[in-house]
């Protein structure tokens, strides 16, 4: 199977924001954006789908030398071989990827975070080192594209977290920081048994608060003249920032149900966004 038939194959999600995050991209950087995507899914698979830890550990070892092989010789994946033309074209892309690496290995020795500095940093690493990869190949190699996309990407992890606390909680992490989850006084066993409270959804108001100042903040920082190349990323958060005003309208009930934007609403912020920017 040619590597980029893999690739679409692995994320062809109709309906998802990546969907039309990319879906008006011309056909070259769609295909790129694509690669780094199936990366994601297939660093996420290794994590959540190995039950052994130690298995999964060699499973991203060996992820991080097949990313190390595409500056030099010919990876064996599909999917690093779909990326090898675009780390050969845009050197920043190997850093960035590698650090795609370290997230997933903070997951495998991290359930939770005990402040929102060591949060932050996994955001960094698993958020804003893939916006910073987009950003890259969709044309912004300056450092202050660069920049506002690792910030923009720290900011929608951070609502995806969000949005995934009762999903993530069913598997035993909890990404709320520990002292804030005691700041709200919301124990965290209320978390893991999807249970409500007036202190739960205070402390969800704070999650929102920060999650979109982060996102205004790194999208001002993003210069104008690079806001048309930079479109799918606008998309993407535009997206996620409809859904997070969807949680908060829905009083945060996130701990039972993952919430989500309809398909044709979807469709109006991505052409919207695309059109305005």
């Amino acid at each position: 199977m040619a590597p980029d038939t893999y690739c679409e194959q692995l994320t062809d999600r109709k309906g998802s924001t990546f969907y039309y995050s990319v879906l008006f991209l011309d056909p070259a950087r769609k295909s790129a954006a694509t690669a780094l995507q199936a990366l994601c899914v297939e660093l996420k698979q290794a994590v959540v789908r190995t039950t052994d830890e130690n298995a999964a550990r060699i499973k991203l070892a060996w992820w991080r030398n097949e990313i190390a092989l595409i500056r030099t010789q010919t990876p064996q994946h599909p999917v690093t071989r779909a990326l090898m033309p675009l780390v050969r074209e845009f050197p920043h892309l190997a850093p960035a990827l590698e650090a795609l690496v370290d997230a997933a290995e903070m997951d495998l020795m991290q359930t939770r975070y005990l402040d929102f500095k060591a949060l932050e940093q996994y955001c960094a690493l698993a958020g804003g080192a893939a916006s910073e990869c987009a950003a890259i190949i969709l044309g912004g190699t300056d450092e202050n594209v660069r920049r506002a996309m690792r910030s923009a990407g720290l900011a929608l992890c951070l609502i995806g977290l969000i949005r995934n606390v009762g999903e993530h909680s069913r598997n035993g992490r909890v990404y709320l920081p520990v002292n804030e989850l005691q700041q709200f006084n919301v124990p965290v066993a209320d978390v893991l048994n999807a249970r409500y409270s007036d202190n739960f959804r205070a402390l969800m108001e704070f999650q929102y608060v920060r999650a979109l100042a982060l996102l205004n903040g790194a999208l001002i920082e993003l210069p104008r003249t690079q806001r048309k190349p930079q479109r799918a990323l606008l998309i993407s958060a535009a997206i996620h920032r409809a859904l997070l005003e969807e949680i908060r309208a829905d009083g945060f009930r996130v701990l039972h149900e993952r919430a989500s934007l309809t398909p044709i609403r979807k469709f109006w912020l991505a052409w919207k966004t695309w059109v305005m920017a």
